[in-house]
């Protein structure tokens, strides 16, 4: 799994377009945090930055990494390391990732502590407990693996307090799925192996699976996975759902439904517009345009053929949009989002196999307005 650094600004706007050419890949705040902290810590010791410093990846690589920024004194050192995200369209990209590092008393351990930028768990569910810094499990053994190295090698205790700082995260934090996380001051230190891979879907599905870990530790009944914000809203709204209910879908519906049938949560509603239900109605699990297409010769199944003229039909397979099936088929009088609907929720129970959990499907226009639900 590649890691989950690529937030989601919660809009229905279309992903970025993937430049042309070859793509570069990234570094991710873990491993920025942690050549930071081998960077501060030879410092204190020694009384030098090593610039650039290297580090070892859970993977086996050693990327090295410039100083941005250091400061050292009698008893603390800093280190700073702008991050490279690559050509993913990263929110951390270019965002200073400082770590500041002190001697604790001995027999005191490794200590995480959350500067500026950088968040604090706030609710159960995710792998950190409560109270405690947004730095991810990963991150923390790679720290704690340069910090106990160069301890061995300067024959001291590993007795040390590292807090790192991304300054500015709590305003890209908004831009995250921290807010809804529980995960309040900032960002969060992500990274399972270290290398950002840019436009990675494993990175939003990541978060879809975060969310729903905090639903369940919370004690929610029912949770929404919607296509976009304005079915988002529309569906919220009805329900009366609280924000910890809302996963972020996108379009990753089988990323959703694959989780919560190892995971499950009482009831689920999936919410999208018209398009994007029914290429879940087809039974595709990806919805973005570039993996999955409307079939125009399904659409016409869905309405009872008695009731398609020949002008309809043809209007219906020569159609080059969802949105073009359903104004035709309306303008004909016939209903077309219902049986979306219906269609859609039997490939969300067919990918739920038999997981007790009662499926609603609510598909919006573009505006929001409800254009059929099945349940």
């Amino acid at each position: 799994m590649t890691d989950p650094e690529t937030p989601s600004d919660l809009h229905d706007a279309a992903a970025p377009r993937k430049p042309g050419g070859a793509l570069r890949t990234g570094w991710t705040t873990g491993a920025c945090a942690t050549a930071a902290t081998k960077a501060a810590l030879t410092a204190l010791l020694t009384g030098e930055f090593p610039d650039p410093v290297s580090i070892r990846l859970p993977g086996g690589q050693e990327p090295a990494f410039a100083l941005a920024q250091e400061a050292l004194s009698k008893d603390k050192a800093s280190a700073g390391i702008i991050k490279d995200a690559g050509d993913d369209p990263d929110v951390t990209h270019g965002a200073t990732v400082i770590a500041t590092v002190r001697r604790l008393a001995e027999g005191s351990g490794i200590r995480f502590l959350a500067g500026d930028g950088v968040g604090t768990v706030t609710k159960p569910g995710l792998p950190l407990a409560v109270g405690e810094p947004a730095i991810n499990p990963v991150p923390r053994s790679m720290m704690t693996a340069e910090v106990e190295a160069l301890a061995v090698l300067h024959s001291i205790a590993p007795d040390i307090e590292i807090t790192i700082s991304i300054p500015g995260g709590e305003e890209l934090a908004q831009k995250t799925w921290n807010p809804r996380l529980g995960i309040v001051g900032g960002l969060s230190v992500l990274g399972t192996t270290g290398v950002v891979h840019p436009f990675s879907c494993a990175a939003w599905i990541h978060s879809i699976h975060r969310g729903i870990d905090v639903a369940r530790a919370m004690g929610l009944t029912h949770v929404l996975g919607a296509t976009g914000s304005t079915s988002e809203r529309t569906a919220q709204a009805i329900y009366g759902l609280p924000t910890e209910a809302l996963l972020d879908m996108g379009d990753f519906a089988g990323g959703l439904l694959k989780y919560l049938r190892q995971h499950p949560v009482p009831r689920l509603t999936i919410a999208g517009g018209f398009a994007k239900m029914s290429k879940l109605a087809q039974g595709a699990l990806d919805l973005h345009s570039s993996r999955s297409q409307i079939d125009n010769i399904f659409m016409e199944t869905l309405i009872c053929s008695d009731l398609l003229t020949k002008d309809l039909r043809t209007e219906i397979r020569s159609a080059n949009t969802a949105l073009e099936i359903l104004e035709r088929t309306r303008g004909a009088g016939l209903d077309i989002a219902t049986p979306v609907a219906e269609r859609a929720r039997q490939t969300a129970l067919a990918v739920l196999r038999g997981a007790d959990i009662v499926v609603d499907v609510v598909v919006t226009d573009r505006a929001g307005a409800i254009l059929a639900r099945a349940s």
